[in-house]
């Protein structure tokens, strides 16, 4: 019997001890960069969604190393954040002890998994070497003008003591807003905060979605996430004042049917006219949430402000009503009412009897011989994105409107109010002036004392000593803010290619870019789909950045991307609040590396959610033991060849290598084993076949592999010194055609059928 434990250690040892994954690359073999989303080392260590996440990446790089590929596969640590600093605080410990123990208690479960990392390339984000180039970053950013301290309203956290961005924040099932870690309540505060100016990046970010091999669905999560819409700014004079209304509109060829002017709550226009029913309207519309009142299905809700606004081409005058759907976050807080194009205007205006005009039908336009704009006709045969564009020109060339390009997106927050953070090379004097730090890396001090103030200042305000620096005889404050958990991964696969035992090659040299122009982008990059805005976009966003000022010598990171699935436990994904978390590590002493790897990829398609299954995992052992048994039990001769089954081991080589080129490894291994079940009808089975099928097992599998490479094949280096296995094409004759059922003359059914089958037969199977 197969004895995995003794096994998997063995190869273990001989692995580690022959540096058999130490990475050095072969400049005459073409590159192949496979990456994983990094892993914050939390404390309860890998559970098998990690293992669904890593083992695709680690199958792959196998493949195409056998391939003749110099392949780079290489992890790290995500180890800054706040839930270091929570456990911190909870168990009255400093984060860097636990952080290392954590990160110790993953590197061991990694190597039980086999896979094929290199220790040397391994990067952890709280290394000084490591933050001294995300330090140095910041700088750049800072003297390109993308960085800058602003005064704003920001996502406050009281519970977690420290500011969050927006895509930080969510709406719980009652409309608040609260944490995305640990659900606690959110409120607005204004606050001086360092911004990332990523806005500024914005076209780009969509723009160049197009040179990357990623789905469908994840470039349109981007898109939606920016949020792009072009349209205009359409002023709207008021009637006897000087005031101005300027309303963004995403749809300015609809400038003919504008019913009336909705306007936000805290408009400006509606702050100046003011009044006690106006008062208690407002009231009520502010003891809602936001999706009470923005919802499509939410009562619309609104009051006249009894003045009016001039239509800017017709002269017609409009009212201007306080609508409680119309946000001040989007546009300039105000709309064109347009029920005739708009389901939500129509049902304003039907319930406030306001006046329905047509988009283009009204026969009192007085354009008769002016632009073409204005002919209705002319418009309603345009198609919409030219309607828009002559619009636009018309109103530029009236001086009644322009070009306006609106982003969901936002600038981003990138201050912490916390401890375990990269530091802010900033410091300022007596008059705020900034002075930037050069001698990097500026080291994060160390202290006990990490507790939120809970007035909004960072735990290192409390460090005297650290914040006061004299230079030159002048007094400077440092910046006591940290930067978020997401600045380390905004680089860290560049980081990879420059770690160099325990020192990294300058991010601005010569040579950083000449591996650069080697290595980028990313050929593939394997990670949950949770990450498909917020890091995506941030890690994009600085690798532009630096493209932009020459460190880097291509537009995007990463080349082509996988979201793999989940792994659900009783239907719900697996988390240690939930309890239902599956340790591998109780697997591997249980069944087996192998047996886990083999199952995590038989389950189904990579990109699928699926659930965990105790009756799976015991069958995939199963099968490693039925592997192991087919060695044992037959004899295995060079020259020793058999027609049929040569027949079936060049089909099974062509199957294998198609389905792994397009990550099809369910498929890969259901072909494995029709291949062992073949094998074991013959009491000799051909040397070169059942290398073939151990090389196409090892990517999987690789410590049984090794086991049979050396004791059954008797071969005294490693299996992954081979080459990928190739299949002859004439050898392989079809088994089975074809066949379309007809009738009246449409094809109902397609039967597959043996070669050589007699008429008779088929019409038995009809």
């Amino acid at each position: 019997m197969y004895n995995h434990n003794l096994v998997e250690k063995k190869w273990r040892k001989i692995w580690k001890d022959s540096r058999l994954y130490t990475f050095k690359d072969d400049l005459n073999k073409p590159k192949f960069y496979a990456l994983d989303m990094f892993p914050y080392p939390s404390g309860a260590g890998l559970h098998v969604g990690h293992v669904k996440s890593y083992t695709p990446t680690d199958v792959y790089s196998r493949f195409k190393r056998f391939q003749g590929y110099s392949v780079l596969h290489p992890i790290g640590w995500d180890a800054f954040g706040l839930p270091a600093e929570q456990f911190a605080l909870a168990t009255k410990n400093h984060p860097s002890s636990f952080t290392k123990k954590n990160i110790d208690n993953f590197k061991i479960q990694i190597e039980q998994l086999g896979f094929s990392f290199d220790s040397n390339k391994e990067v952890d984000t709280t290394d000084p070497q490591f933050y001294k180039w995300t330090q140095w970053i910041f700088i750049k950013l800072y003297e390109k003008g993308l960085a800058e301290i602003k005064n704003i309203d920001v996502n406050w956290c009281p519970e977690l003591g420290t500011v969050l961005a927006n895509e930080e924040v969510l709406t719980d099932d009652k409309g608040n807003k609260v944490s995305e870690r640990g659900g606690f309540p959110v409120v607005k505060k204004p606050m001086k905060q360092w911004v990332l100016k990523i806005t500024k990046y914005a076209d780009k970010l969509i723009d160049d979605l197009d040179l990357v091999n990623w789905s469908n669905g994840l470039k349109s999560i981007q898109k939606k996430w920016i949020g792009k819409s072009v349209g205009a700014i359409v002023k709207f004079k008021v009637e006897n004042s000087n005031d101005e209304i300027e309303v963004f509109t995403s749809r300015p060829d609809t400038i003919f049917g504008v019913s009336f002017i909705g306007l936000s709550i805290d408009h400006d226009l509606v702050k100046k006219n003011k009044n006690s029913e106006i008062e208690k309207f407002l009231n009520k519309i502010n003891s809602l949430k936001e999706y009470e009142r923005t919802s499509i299905n939410s009562e619309k809700e609104g009051i006249n402000l009894k003045i009016n606004a001039i239509h800017p081409i017709t002269n017609k005058k409009i009212p201007i009503y306080v609508c409680n759907y119309v946000l001040s976050n989007y546009g300039n807080g105000a709309i064109m009412g347009v029920p005739a194009g708009d389901k939500r205007d129509f049902d304003f205006a039907k319930k406030y009897n306001i006046e329905i005009i047509n988009i283009l039908k009204d026969k009192e336009l007085p354009f008769e011989g002016d632009a073409k704009l204005i002919n209705s006709d002319f418009l309603n045969n345009l198609e919409t994105s030219k309607a828009i564009e002559e619009s636009i020109k018309y109103f530029e060339e009236k001086k009644i409107g322009k070009k306006q390009v609106n982003f969901k997106l936002k600038d981003w927050l990138f201050s912490r109010q916390r401890y375990w953070g990269e530091p802010f090379p900033v410091l300022f004097d007596e008059n705020g002036k900034i002075l930037i730090e050069k001698n990097l890396p500026l080291l994060l001090p160390k202290t006990n004392d990490i507790k939120p103030s809970g007035d909004g200042k960072s735990p290192l305000a409390n460090l005297v000593d650290w914040v006061n620096v004299k230079i030159d005889g002048k007094l400077y404050k440092r910046e006591t803010n940290t930067m978020p958990q997401w600045a380390g991964s905004c680089w860290y696969f560049l980081a990879y290619l420059l770690k160099d035992g325990d020192k990294y090659i300058d991010l601005d040299s010569k040579e950083a870019f000449e591996i650069f122009k080697r290595w980028m982008p990313v050929d593939i990059y394997i990670g949950g789909q949770e990450h498909a805005v917020l890091h995506l976009l941030y890690s994009r966003f600085w690798y532009k950045f630096l493209y932009d000022i020459k460190i880097v010598p291509n537009k995007e990171p990463f080349h082509e991307i996988i979201n793999q699935g989940m792994i659900l436990n009783n239907g719900e994904k697996m988390s240690k609040s939930k309890g239902n978390v599956v340790n591998p590590s109780d697997i591997v002493v249980s069944h087996g590396a192998d047996a886990l790897r083999l199952y995590m990829m038989f389950m189904g398609p990579i990109t699928a959610s699926l659930p965990w299954e105790e009756s799976g995992i015991d069958g995939m052992y199963k099968w490693v033991q039925r592997v192991y048994r087919l060695f044992e039990s037959k004899e295995i001769i060079k020259d020793f060849n058999n027609l049929e089954l040569e027949k079936k081991y060049h089909n099974f080589i062509k199957k294998a290598t198609s389905f792994m080129q397009v990550f099809d490894f369910n498929l890969v291994i259901s072909e494995m084993m029709i291949f062992i079940n073949e094998c074991y009808k013959y009491d000799f089975l051909n040397y070169e076949y059942m290398l073939g099928f151990i090389i196409v097992l090892s990517c999987f599998a690789p410590f049984i592999s090794e086991e049979i490479n050396e004791v059954f094949l008797k071969n005294k280096t490693s299996i992954t010194k081979n080459e990928w296995p190739k299949y002859d094409e004439s050898k392989i004759i079809e088994d089975k055609i074809k066949l379309p059922i007809q009738i009246n003359g449409k094809i109902r059914e397609i039967l597959e059928i043996e070669k050589g089958i007699k008429e008779q037969e088929i019409y038995k199977l009809v």
